[in-house]
């Protein structure tokens, strides 16, 4: 069972409002043990808010307060995923400036913001969020971050890629994870879904070279070759 809304946003966007409003985003403990009772095994219940792993204060948060929760992350080629993210704030408002001239900008824009995020648990970032196009595709740095609070065995680590070109072997290893049983879903829905991006050469191989090191150091972590590595 998941929660009413795909993205809560409550241990980075709204942590102040208190686990009484997390939880009213979920099914109460009636509906959850009917429902586990109709399909004769335990109820898990998730939500997914991508925002978390990038958010500096979230694992700890979650750490504290789910503490047997597990959590699956889904990766991607972080020059695409810069890419993509770009044309998004773009599409939303939210960005104004070219993807290169964005690049350029993205350490004054976001310089201090996790020390602000991590000091005040009502603090919110817009340009962390919106802006980090770079930091946020270097994941090694989130993934030791988010293990090291919560425990690496409670973390799984998924890469869109294999996802998506055959889904269902990836998908019955993180049943698997969860604890649940076998199991094939009607479809397996897509969401911000789009073809591979135009943008200028040079962008991309600025982003290509911000990446590597991070993606050399997250395939040393994860032990296998991400596929946009390989």
């Amino acid at each position: 069972m998941e929660s009413s809304q795909r993205e809560v946003h409550y241990f980075d966007l709204n942590y102040d409002r208190g686990p009484q409003w997390y939880r009213s985003h979920f099914p109460s403990h009636a509906a959850a043990d009917r429902r586990s009772t109709a399909v004769a095994e335990p109820v898990q219940i998730g939500e997914s808010s991508p925002y978390y792993l990038f958010h500096p204060a979230v694992p700890q948060r979650i750490a504290r307060d789910l503490p047997a929760a597990k959590i699956v992350v889904l990766i991607r080629d972080p020059v695409e995923r810069a890419v993509s993210a770009h044309r998004h704030e773009v599409q939303h408002g939210y960005e104004r400036e070219p993807l290169g001239r964005a690049l350029e900008l993205e350490a004054a824009r976001t310089e201090g913001e996790p020390e602000r995020l991590l000091a005040d648990p009502a603090a919110r970032s817009y340009a962390w969020q919106h802006y980090a196009y770079i930091a946020r595709g270097k994941y090694v740095e989130q993934l030791v971050r988010l293990c090291d609070a919560v425990g690496r065995p409670r973390v799984m680590v998924v890469d869109a890629h294999d996802f998506f070109v055959d889904p269902m072997p990836v998908f019955t290893k993180v049943l698997a994870f969860l604890a649940l049983s076998a199991g094939k879903p009607r479809s397996f829905d897509r969401h911000n879904a789009a073809p591979r991006l135009p943008v200028d050469d040079r962008v991309r191989e600025r982003l290509s070279e911000e990446f590597a090191g991070s993606d050399r150091a997250l395939a040393t972590f994860l032990g296998w070759t991400p596929s946009w590595m390989r």
